[in-house]
């Protein structure tokens, strides 16, 4: 296989897709965190001179992100925490859910807490290593707990390895993740890097709901005349977690793909349905009760703590998205600041998805520095998948 087609990327096409490369520093969760340098370059002066102007941001499509194949079952890899009710529940579940192949569930012993140390880590790690070699492509985490190890996150470490340095500067740049913008559907034969995602949610009946949505939404969508389904990328007026928003598309119907993309410029969505990706940015996103997923959806929003599930921060978690009925999210489980690196990519999140990813390579393709960030979510859920 040609490796530099396999992994090089397609998403770095025009000026606002360039501001994804600048190191954005102002702290997401600071209160009066200001806008970094390279977010000032993007502004005008107003005419007398007090404030400066918005640019509005060149929106470009990059190219579909279509792949040939996708994550199957017997690529996937389940975990199981003996120790931990909700896992044993949650984990047989999904085997059957979606014919998990007996060989391919590990079931350990595991702390039930939040963050792990590193030396629970690496008895982790090293089980997860001799159980599947190079057996699987993916992992998933039947479990809430543990979603961190130290400043990296649970699905960051075991896929990339634990990070320790990252740990004495979280808001430093991360390593780059290997499999960003790939084209690869074997990411631990192509990369080396078995990708993983948590079945996490508020209690077992609501994984279970979350598995059952991803299990439904397989190939249900981009078909010949169906009715479109709804894209709603969101500026909010908090404009730190809004600077994804030079990374959105141009508004409007997408035909091709049975999409219908809105640039929402509010604080909260209300009454909308439909819904395949709502992507935003505020500490706490309203009215997540009169909005419509279909199976499959997608949803994240831009804040610091989205990825610390067991305390209390002010922070809306990944698992209000889940309880919302999305299907998969993210959030970090670390101070990242701004850097738009250690988020969701708009663009390549849904083309990758739209393409015929599963939400799990899809959400993986499109983080540049995913030490911090925690996949939440069914990993196998595909709804363009063929």
């Amino acid at each position: 296989m040609n490796l530099m087609s396999v992994f090089l990327p397609r998403i770095v096409l025009s000026l606002s897709l360039l501001l994804a490369s600048a190191s954005l520093s102002a702290q997401v969760a600071g209160e009066g965190a200001r806008p970094s340098s390279a977010m000032a370059a993007s502004a005008a002066s107003a005419p007398d001179g007090k404030a400066p102007l918005p640019v509005e941001p060149i929106r470009k499509w990059a190219p579909l992100m279509k792949v040939n194949g996708r994550l199957l079952a017997k690529d996937v890899g389940l975990v199981i925490n003996v120790d931990d009710p909700y896992s044993v529940k949650v984990g047989e579940y999904y085997a059957k859910a979606r014919g998990i192949l007996p060989g391919n569930i590990l079931k350990l012993s595991l702390p039930i807490k939040g963050v792990l140390t590193r030396d629970e880590f690496d008895g982790l790690a090293r089980q997860v290593d001799a159980f599947y070699g190079d057996r699987v492509q993916g992992l998933a985490l039947a479990w809430r707990w543990p979603f961190a190890v130290d400043c990296n996150s649970i699905t960051g470490a075991l896929t990339l390895g634990f990070d320790p340095q990252l740990c004495k500067q979280t808001c430093a740049p991360s390593k780059q993740s290997r499999y960003y913008g790939s084209y690869s559907t074997r990411p631990y034969q192509d990369a080396g890097l078995r990708l993983s995602m948590l079945l996490a949610a508020r209690d077992a009946d609501q994984a279970i709901a979350m598995i059952d949505l991803g299990v439904k939404s397989d190939r249900t969508l981009g078909l010949r005349g169906a009715p479109p389904v709804n894209v709603h990328f969101v500026t909010t007026s908090d404009a730190v977690r809004s600077r994804r928003q030079v990374l959105y598309p141009p508004q409007g119907p997408v035909p091709a793909l049975g999409l219908d993309v809105h640039l929402d410029q509010t604080d909260a969505l209300r009454g909308v349905d439909k819904v395949l990706m709502y992507i935003t940015g505020r500490e706490r996103i309203d009215g997540l009760g009169s909005v419509s997923f279909v199976p499959g959806a997608l949803a994240d929003h831009l804040t610091s703590y989205g990825g610390i599930l067991d305390a209390s921060h002010g922070q809306m978690t990944v698992l209000s998205w889940i309880e919302a009925g999305a299907t998969a999210s993210y959030g970090t489980t670390s101070e990242p600041c701004a850097h738009l690196q250690k988020f969701p990519h708009p663009q390549a999140l849904l083309l990758f998805y739209a393409g015929g990813a599963t939400a799990m390579e899809a959400y993986w393709k499109s983080v540049q520095w995913p030490q911090q960030g925690l996949f939440v979510g069914e990993p196998l859920a595909a709804p363009f998948g063929r």
